[in-house]
């Protein structure tokens, strides 16, 4: 593990910068609408000194660190892109990965020409599994094209979406995957240093790394040409977002950046960097394997392949679950999570804090990214976070926001200052205070607009997907 030299104006902006977890329970969004199952835990996690929002155990919500019982793990596409291995208890060791048919693409993608795999990565239709979708060939091509005398990848596994799951599990079960995907992807675009950037939340999923690291240096993987770094986050949800991430990861305080310049041209140390979550280069070695035309013709429409989904402890089988995209939501919530176990469902959210709430009139809805924005919600990260009919509409929004206004960086005014106004107002409308609605509509249309990175536009995106789905229960908000 690589311990980074931080400035010392970085202390005052993690929240467990020189803290070890110890007994910890969580406080994120999916332990929040599971709260009723254990108050006492969801007691815990709010009495807590440092905030704890996601352990990445959702499945078993209200959740710990002193409990971690074994996730159901399934497979619903016409090929798994990213589970196979997990599927049958994991691959933890080079050995076992090799066993079961690793290895293949980083030889296969040896053996071809640079610009033969950037053109395979562009015919795949990949698209960023991290919530914005962008084309990861576009995003290899520039990097590619760039002539410097450094060039770096970076590997975001700062899972921070409260409700998210899926990178914990590959890094802890099948952490090869990644490193096979690593290599092949530094090699298509000539970066000769890489680092994962893990949570602190995600211990054994360090530990996990560490070894799968030096055995594959054992091996010759990595070293000469190419070699990979896990660095350990001090706790910030923002550190999520790619230039606060580079921040971090240069010892600044991690705020975002402007753009332009784009990080494919200026990144880390200011040099050509490309930047992915770990779910979207664990589909690189099957790509490189079964050709480009196999994985494109999974999903449909414009997303193509298959996404990993979260489900959280309010389905009757919550879980980890590779589906292709083009799913119903309603096959989501009723085949795949057999339904919620208690109560009727009141909406689900899928994505993350920054996604809007979709409601049972919306469920014929397809998991696609363009399909999902049109409702004013978003794929994201794939987390979803089911809520029962007894959770307020405006609790919802005053937790989503109290932790959209805890996460604010601080950087740009309309979230600095907006979000903890429109929590507050939420907070005491949840109390029986009624809120002034232009207020808000103004707060809202600032955020929008103005904020300087994803963090703040999509708090506005949620709040507004709200505020259309639940027009009763937000005017209730207001009188």
């Amino acid at each position: 593990m690589k311990s980074l030299q931080r400035h010392a104006a970085t202390a005052s902006f993690y929240h467990l910068a020189g803290r070890q977890l110890g007994s910890s329970s969580c406080n994120g969004l999916a332990c929040f609408a599971a709260h009723a199952d254990d108050p006492v835990r969801w007691a815990k996690a709010c009495r807590q000194r440092s905030p704890i929002y996601c352990l990445g155990k959702c499945y078993a919500s209200p959740s710990d660190t002193d409990h971690d019982p074994a996730p159901y793990i399934a497979v619903h596409s016409g090929h798994s892109v990213l589970l196979s291995n997990l599927c049958v208890g994991g691959a933890r060791t080079l050995a076992e990965y090799l066993q079961h048919g690793g290895g293949v693409a980083r030889m296969a993608a040896m053996a071809m020409a640079p610009l033969d795999l950037l053109r395979l990565i562009e015919s795949s239709r990949l698209r960023g599994r991290g919530g914005a979708g962008f084309a990861a060939g576009i995003k290899w091509q520039a990097i590619a094209a760039q002539d410097a005398p450094q060039k770096y990848l970076v590997i975001n596994a700062d899972e921070g979406d409260p409700g998210t799951f899926s990178d914990r599990l590959l890094l802890e079960g099948d952490p090869f995957r990644l490193i096979e995907a690593a290599i092949i992807a530094a090699y298509a675009t000539g970066a000769t240093q890489g680092y994962l950037y893990l949570r602190k939340e995600y211990p054994d999923a360090a530990r996990v790394i560490a070894d799968a690291l030096r055995e594959a240096r054992e091996a010759g993987w990595l070293g000469e040409c190419f070699d990979l770094e896990c660095v350990i986050g001090e706790g910030s949800y923002l550190c999520g977002e790619e230039t606060a991430l580079l921040n971090a990861l240069e010892g600044s305080r991690p705020e975002a950046r402007m753009r332009p310049p784009q990080l494919t041209e200026h990144g880390l140390f200011g040099m050509p960097t490309l930047v992915h979550n770990v779910e979207t280069l664990c589909a690189v070695p099957w790509i490189v394997t079964h050709g480009a035309q196999a994985y494109a013709a999974l999903g449909f429409s414009l997303s193509r392949g298959t996404k990993l989904l979260s489900l959280n402890s309010l389905f009757n089988r919550p879980g980890l679950y590779e589906v292709e995209f083009g799913i119903p939501l309603s096959e989501v919530i009723d085949y795949l999570g057999l339904g919620l176990r208690r109560g009727r469902l009141k909406g689900v959210m899928v994505g993350g804090p920054l996604a809007g709430i979709v409601p049972p009139a919306l469920l014929s809805t397809r998991l696609g990214y363009e399909e999902m924005q049109a409702i004013g919600c978003a794929v994201g990260h794939g987390g979803v976070i089911a809520f029962a009919e007894d959770m307020p509409l405006v609790a919802i929004v005053a937790e989503v926001l109290r932790f959209g206004a805890r996460e604010s960086c601080g950087k740009c005014t309309p979230c600095h200052l907006g979000t903890p106004k429109l929590a507050a107002m939420f907070e005491a409308a949840r109390d029986g205070s009624l809120g002034d609605a232009a207020q808000c509509d103004a707060l809202l249309e600032a955020l929008g607009q103005t904020s300087l990175c994803g963090h703040g536009r999509g708090l506005a995106e949620f709040a507004r997907a709200v505020r259309t789905h639940y027009s009763e229960e937000w005017a209730a908000c207001f009188g």
